[in-house]
């Protein structure tokens, strides 16, 4: 189940990728917002939604696959692999961390913050229980 064309993914805006990069990064942003979806569109179909949550979605992918093309990571572990410290002879570097002097316990998350500009508002990310 495609959620997004390479034709759609260049008419957003973003730059071309060759079909198997875009298939591979369609598939791993697909699983991220099913996740953060609670699955809405594997038991829904998406072309059949709201032209409004519809469109909403389809630019939630293609960011979240910029977000892949941007950092060069489609895993958690290779966002978060790089080390705090690095020293090459005399010469050290310390990487400066967003949320504390120590820069431990800092985690890049897999899911791009930009994904919620375009689902808030859509019921996308609603948490309650239903029956």
């Amino acid at each position: 189940m495609a959620y997004l064309t390479n034709e759609e993914y260049r008419q957003m805006g973003y730059d071309s990728l060759n079909e198997p990069e875009f298939t591979n990064l369609l598939n791993k942003a697909s699983a991220v917002l099913d996740n953060v979806t609670r699955r809405f569109y594997v038991f829904n179909e998406l072309e059949k939604d709201y032209e409004f949550r519809k469109n909403a979605f389809k630019q939630a992918v293609a960011c979240q696959m910029h977000y892949f093309v941007e950092t060069g990571e489609t895993t958690s572990e290779g966002l978060n692999n790089m080390p705090q410290n690095l020293s090459m002879g005399r010469t050290s570097l310390t990487f400066a961390s967003n949320y504390s002097a120590t820069g431990k316990n800092e985690s890049k998350s897999l899911l791009s913050d930009d994904v919620y500009i375009y689902l808030e508002g859509t019921g996308l990310l609603y948490r309650g229980v239903s029956s």
